[in-house]
């Protein structure tokens, strides 16, 4: 385990840590809840994965440990910033520059393939794209807890965690839980900052009016009663993760380049992305 930590810490993680694969009951009840109430809007591959994303073992029977890894792309400045400037577009801090997917899979890639050539274990890696809960993971191994908006909290990262996941056949000593929700106290900064009210009570989030699903899942016209509150935010949404005071704490991701924002991408202007023909489109985009 401390050899597979420090080999992820020279690939560029921020920081690894072990959960067990066997989660908590209530995990599946409280996506079968989501689910019922349509929290998850047109997302309908969350409810025909649901049994195994319910847990890492419906997944992997032979799992033996989970292995969690966060990559820091904090912003240097304020993500929000252009929110004020009407004739630019906001883009998600995220996706401002090369598809974190690919990135981060090619590093878990390497370092899984190292680990299972010096232990003879079956290793799986997956970057957001496999029925697995990886908030609840994150936070079961203890890199931070699920705050009121449901994101992912880090002491030391604030709310800009990307997350990778290497299953292993091996058993490792899962890590201490960091305790779900108990860092927020009384703060209610991410749910009084969402610009539809789609975070609710209880760590309740509902897709169907967050800006996030609206302008990147959602298939179809976006209802006219949330488009005023859209503003000018034409791909993702951050104002829940940059409002927690956490973010205080946290470091630019300087080291991460592939991070930073790519030139044409932090603040466009809006009439030159409504002046793209396709192929002018997916110069810009590409990657």
């Amino acid at each position: 385990k401390a050899k597979l930590v420090a080999d992820a810490l020279r690939q560029g993680f921020d920081v690894v840590r072990v959960a067990s694969p066997e989660t908590a009951p209530e995990l599946a009840e409280r996506l079968a809840a989501f689910l019922a109430e349509g929290h998850h809007g047109g997302m309908d591959w969350l409810e025909t994965t649901a049994e195994r994303r319910s847990s890492p073992k419906k997944l992997w029977p032979e799992a033996g440990a989970v292995v969690m890894l966060g990559l820091n792309y904090g912003p240097a400045g304020d993500p929000l910033a252009s929110l004020a400037r009407k004739d630019r577009a906001t883009i998600s801090v995220y996706a401002r520059n090369r598809d974190y997917h690919d990135l981060i899979k090619g590093r878990l890639k390497q370092i899984a393939g190292r680990f299972a050539a010096a232990t003879g274990s079956d290793v799986k890696v997956f970057v957001d794209t496999a029925p697995l809960l990886e908030k609840p993971l994150a936070a079961s191994a203890g890199i931070g807890w699920q705050g009121k908006h449901t994101n992912l909290v880090s002491r030391k990262h604030g709310s800009w965690l990307f997350l990778g996941v290497i299953l292993t056949g091996l058993e490792l000593e899962p890590d201490e839980p960091a305790g779900e929700g108990v860092h927020c106290g009384s703060c209610t900064r991410c749910l009084d900052s969402c610009p539809t009210q789609a975070i609710g009570p209880a760590h309740r989030i509902d897709a169907r009016k967050c800006i996030s699903y609206l302008t990147i899942e959602h298939d179809g016209p976006i209802p006219e009663e949330y488009r005023e509150a859209i503003g000018n935010r034409i791909y993702g949404c951050d104002d829940c993760l940059a409002v927690c005071p956490w973010n205080r704490f946290a470091e630019a991701a300087a080291a991460n380049r592939a991070f930073l924002p790519r030139a044409g991408l932090e603040s466009p202007r809006l009439a030159d992305l409504l002046r793209l023909d396709d192929a002018a489109f997916r110069e810009l985009f590409a990657g």
